[in-house]
């Protein structure tokens, strides 16, 4: 039978004898479809992992017969009469063959007999793939051959191997999805012929399992039953178990979604806590409204970016040892603080220092700078960049069925507690912040008594500015970069944050924070992103109404700030 496995789970996952596999081989380039498709049977019982890449060059026709033996050839060269020649390497190893000089042996195209699969051959090839997966070590790769098993054609040979991972595979995960994609593939009649009972059964058990790979198939298959006028026997049955399905897999998936929506909020919520602690900083302290702090975050992107191209030049140029790429992220950390803290002050000293509560002119004044920031970055990097998330940051943990929550996200979290933290501890517990605070109640006052306020201004600024840069470093794992992100996407949202938190009052800026970022999340999925801004600016003006210092407003002596 083809494709029969016969390897289970504790197989050796030592490399099959050579000489057999080069032997089977030679079977893919016969004249006889029977011969190659025995070929290809044998293939896949050697249970070799190296012959998932050799069916990928089957697949693509880069293997050719030279000599009694299969060898592979990526890409010919042609010479200066347009002649072509094949360099041949080893299709197992892909290491180079070797010519009596030592070199790689490289002969003419035309000496070579291709191995040229027909249509079907090439979709058996790929089924074949994916069996061999079922048998890696690699619990990642069964999960992928298990579900691309059950995925359309479905590869009614692969379910005695999946019946066996279902009930023994040690990853919970691989075990469900075994279980679903043997049903999928039942479902779909490619497997043993069904009775209607059996059918309902299948349809019943995933519905159990709340498998939303099944939702589009039930679907259609409740469509077509809606539409047939005389039904045959066991047709009332089986449109009842898709209805019941279709309902326990439809609350399912709600569920998921809102999961991932709430979380997405929390993580959104997380960049907009970071971007706003600064400015309400920095409007408590100066009353200054400052309209390009969203360019401060896209200048904390953009110093990753080039964090990035510096490893990675390092790395081309053999003085870093390409493991060593990960870490750019690290590296990036504290150069992006640096680069908007810096431009965050000379804007203090040059700019900001001299327009102190006048917020019309401040707003006017910094959008402008904005605006020049926006300009120069697109001149300097063009529209549009690409930064790699980090291997860590790639992934996540799947805490309940289907609801997966990515490291970035879980991670941007993190960063933002641990800043808010800190936040917390640099203004309660130190001299700086004691200064930051005395100028906020009274700048007057506070100047009497020897502070020196311009340099509380001047490193409270920056520090506000270095906040949004670590945001714009974060934002890099989860979202695009471009000149004008700060603009289109933080900077109107940052000061909503302020304004519903109350200004000055580090809690209030957490609580609103999280709350738009999660409310935003949640009407989006309905409504669009568009919609989803004016329907919480509107919501956002109403509690204003109501509340007009915000969710905390301030105390004390602060309150007639």
């Amino acid at each position: 039978m083809l494709f029969s496995l016969l390897f289970c789970l504790g197989a050796p996952w030592s490399h099959a004898d050579d000489a057999g596999i080069r032997a089977h081989l030679l079977d893919l380039g016969s004249d006889d479809a029977d011969v190659r498709k025995a070929g290809l049977d044998a293939l896949v019982q050697t249970g070799d992992l190296r012959i998932e890449a050799v069916l990928d060059f089957y697949r693509i026709a880069s293997l050719y017969v030279y000599n009694d033996r299969v060898v592979l050839c990526e890409e010919t060269v042609e010479d200066d009469e347009l002649n072509e020649f094949a360099p041949l390497s080893d299709p197992l190893s892909r290491e180079p063959l070797l010519d009596g000089a030592g070199k790689q042996l490289i002969i003419l195209l035309d000496d070579l007999v291709e191995i040229s699969p027909n249509r079907k051959e090439r979709r058996l090839a790929n089924t074949a793939k994916f069996l061999l997966r079922l048998s890696s070590p690699d619990a990642e790769q069964r999960l992928s051959g298990a579900k691309k098993c059950g995925d359309p054609p479905e590869a009614a040979k692969a379910l005695d191997r999946l019946a066996e991972m279902a009930a023994e595979d040690p990853h919970p995960k691989v075990r469900y999805v075994a279980r679903e994609s043997q049903y999928l593939i039942r479902f779909s009649g490619a497997g043993p012929d069904q009775t209607p009972e059996e059918r309902v059964e299948v349809v019943r058990q995933l519905g159990e399992m709340a498998s939303l790979r099944s939702l589009p198939r039930l679907e259609t298959l409740l469509e077509e039953l809606s539409e047939i006028d005389e039904k045959p026997d066991g047709a009332d049955a089986l449109e009842t178990a898709c209805r019941t399905a279709i309902d326990r897999i439809s609350s399912h998936q709600t569920f998921v979604s809102s999961c991932e929506s709430v979380f997405h909020g929390l993580s959104l919520g997380s960049v907009l806590i970071l971007m706003a602690l600064g400015l309400a900083i920095t409007f408590g302290l100066m009353g200054v409204i400052n309209m390009a702090h969203g360019e401060l975050l896209m200048i904390g992107a953009y110093a990753t970016y080039e964090m990035q191209l510096l490893f990675v030049r390092l790395i081309d140029s053999g003085n870093l040892s390409p493991t060593a790429y990960s870490w750019y992220y690290a590296v990036a950390f504290p150069m992006a603080f640096l680069a908007a803290a810096f431009v965050g002050y000379l804007m203090e000293i040059l700019v900001v220092r001299h327009l102190y509560r006048r917020p019309l002119e401040s707003l006017l004044a910094t959008w402008g700078i904005g605006l020049v920031l926006i300009q120069i970055v697109r001149l300097r990097y063009g529209d549009n960049i690409g930064v790699n998330a980090p291997e860590w940051a790639r992934g996540g943990v799947e805490i309940v069925q289907d609801v997966n929550l990515p490291y970035a996200r879980i991670f941007i979290i993190v960063l933002c507690l641990a800043s808010v933290a800190l936040i917390y501890c640099l203004m309660r517990y130190t001299t700086i912040g004691l200064r930051i605070r005395a100028t906020m109640q009274s700048r007057d006052m506070a100047k009497s008594l020897g502070v020196n306020t311009s340099r509380v201004d001047q490193f409270t600024f920056a520090f506000g500015a270095g906040l949004a840069g670590i945001a714009g470093w974060a934002w890099t794992l989860i979202g695009g970069v471009t000149p004008d992100m700060g603009q289109t996407n933080f900077i109107v949202d940052s000061f909503l944050v302020v304004v519903v938190g109350g200004v000055g009052e580090l809690i209030g800026v957490v609580c609103s924070g999280l709350g738009i970022g999660i409310l935003t999340k949640v009407i989006e999925p309905g409504t669009g992103s568009i919609w989803a801004k004016i329907i919480l600016l509107i919501v956002i003006v109403a509690f204003i109404q109501f509340k007009p210092a915000g969710l905390f407003a301030p105390k004390g002596r602060l309150a007639d700030v």
